[in-house]
């Protein structure tokens, strides 16, 4: 027997079994989802804005560049979420030295069988913390541009598939310039969005001190809160293939595609974003719809991701950048200037 089918927001037709299927689905999501927010807010204080753009990193299925001074917690935010969600962890400390080798793995000849040997390097995982990208050459850090869109590397002519859970966080210093070497722009325009962790609250700070005085670290914390991964094996690809059948009208559709064309006519911008970024906001607005429970993306969804979607992507002209004009102003601008569909 068929379903029923019933009208949806934009008017269409779908079935009421693959709706209600649907609702499950984004229930279980935003349960699971709480249940991580939750644990990752008891053992990160005052990121809970960085939490929740992790997450939607997650379910996208992207890549974050997550920046922000020593000591914010861009290490443990990584470990943590890797922990939670029962994932893989591995750490590059990124270095001038570092070489593309010591990322993908390299070929060595193992005397017992007379052989070449493919060692696997730390991109085989599915959390992968690049820490102090910028601290490498653009060689090194191009190692992962394959990995990031291929989900595959290629070693001495061989090329090896990642795990299908595959996520780089990318940290970098704000204020240090002194030893770094840009991101090349393909890299940057590889990572679905940005993170900013900044300095926490007062009140934050407070309840981390006093947490600290009575012995219970951040570190300790998460042994404690996370002895057992929040989600089981498995749930993750549950919540990405749900996250997938949540709606994208038109008009939402025209919305992004204006937003990100806007952002290439702006007097102050030099380099606009292009085309992927449009894709980037349309997947991570689906993911933040699906973590607040919703089958459809709404115009502020689009709104909040906007600035941490297209500001690595985007570059200023010189004379506005020495008058002080921010990235972060110009996409709020763009944001006034387009007309938000009903």
């Amino acid at each position: 027997m068929n379903d029923k089918l019933v009208p949806d927001a934009d008017g269409q037709t779908r079935s009421a079994g693959a709706e209600a299927q649907g609702q499950v689905a984004l229930a279980t999501i935003t349960l699971s989802a709480r249940r991580v927010r939750e644990v990752l807010g008891r053992v990160i204080v005052g990121q809970n804005e960085a939490i929740d753009l992790a997450l939607v990193t997650l379910l996208a299925g992207g890549h974050a560049l997550i920046e922000g001074v020593p000591g914010v917690g861009k290490t443990l935010l990584v470990k943590a979420l890797a922990r939670a969600v029962a994932g893989e962890f591995q750490r590059i400390q990124f270095t001038p030295d570092l070489m593309p080798a010591d990322i993908t793995g390299t070929s060595v000849f193992d005397l017992k069988t007379q052989q070449f040997r493919l060692v696997r390097g730390p991109i085989f995982t599915n959390f992968l913390l690049a820490d102090e990208i910028n601290r490498a050459p653009a060689k090194t850090q191009s190692a992962l541009l394959e990995g990031m869109q291929e989900r595959q590397v290629t070693i001495d002519r061989e090329t090896c598939a990642l795990p299908p859970v595959f996520v780089v966080f990318a940290t970098q210093n704000p204020i240090e310039h002194q030893g770094t070497y840009p991101l090349p722009e393909a890299q940057k325009d590889r990572f679905l969005l940005k993170i900013r962790m900044g300095y926490p609250a007062l009140e934050d700070e407070n309840e981390l001190a006093r947490l600290v005085a009575e012995g219970e670290a951040p570190e300790r914390r998460l042994l404690e809160e996370l002895r057992a991964p929040v989600l089981q094996p498995g749930e993750l690809a549950q919540w990405r293939a749900a996250t997938e059948r949540v709606r994208v009208s038109e008009a939402i559709s025209s919305y992004i595609v204006n937003l990100v064309r806007q952002t290439r006519q702006h007097a102050a911008v030099w380099v606009g974003a292009g085309p992927r970024a449009t894709l980037a906001l349309l997947s991570a607005s689906r993911a933040l719809a699906g973590l607040e429970e919703r089958d459809f993306v709404l115009p502020e969804d689009v709104k909040m991701l906007a600035v941490p979607v297209l500001e690595h992507r985007m570059l200023l002209r010189p004379e506005f950048e020495m008058e002080g004009v921010e990235l972060r102003e110009v996409i709020n601008a763009v944001l006034e200037a387009v007309q938000v569909p009903r």
